[in-house]
């Protein structure tokens, strides 16, 4: 089956928009993520969801038992599971025109590429699938401009998106790095007016 919105040849409008860019979406300004969600990432929040259908079948169970408060409850306990599972797959980086975005499990960090001095591959200790074990691995680290203060580590190919898949690390590195070159000239012109 053939799959043009993945291929060069699936772009509308490209002679609108004579500039090549890193990602073949002619809608810059909406947030996309460079890569696709690792099958790590994917299981857990499979596993995740199978644990809310677990507990909104205890929801159906409790309210035919005639415990309202206490289906209640347990409906509560299992849209915040599902919350959580959803929440899990959107963790990642996220670029468009205006920006870089982190977007962690509990809190998301928002850069323009105003404040990006840098986006590099660098070589260093990395944390296995997020545990506290570490191992030496690559990481894409960003700098933000004037304080040189670095960003927490945006992706490593030791995460729940790259493990076991170097090549894919490699490739969303690249993607983010041509974002970050591409877009701070236009950035920082913007910013001198």
């Amino acid at each position: 089956m053939p799959l043009p919105f993945m291929t060069a040849a699936g772009q509308t409008g490209a002679a609108e928009h004579p500039e090549p860019s890193p990602l073949p979406y002619d809608a810059r300004d909406h947030w996309r993520r460079p890569y696709r969600p690792g099958p790590w990432r994917v299981g857990g929040a499979a596993l995740i969801l199978l644990l809310a259908s677990y507990m909104l079948f205890s929801t159906l169970i409790i309210a035919l038992a005639g415990a309202v408060p206490g289906a209640l409850v347990c409906l509560g306990a299992a849209l915040a599971v599902i919350g959580l599972a959803l929440r899990l797959l959107r963790v990642g980086v996220w670029v468009s025109a205006h920006g870089l975005r982190r977007v962690g499990l509990l809190n998301t960090v928002t850069l323009s590429w105003a404040e990006v001095a840098a986006v590099r591959t660098v070589q260093q200790p990395v944390r296995w699938l997020g545990l506290p074990r570490t191992v030496q691995g690559q990481a894409l680290d960003v700098v933000r401009a004037g304080d040189g203060e670095p960003l927490r580590t945006l992706l490593t190919d030791h995460n729940a998106d790259f493990l076991s898949r170097p090549e894919a690390f490699d490739r969303a590195a690249d993607v983010i790095e041509e974002w970050a070159a591409e877009s701070q000239p236009v950035a920082h012109s913007t910013a001198h007016r």
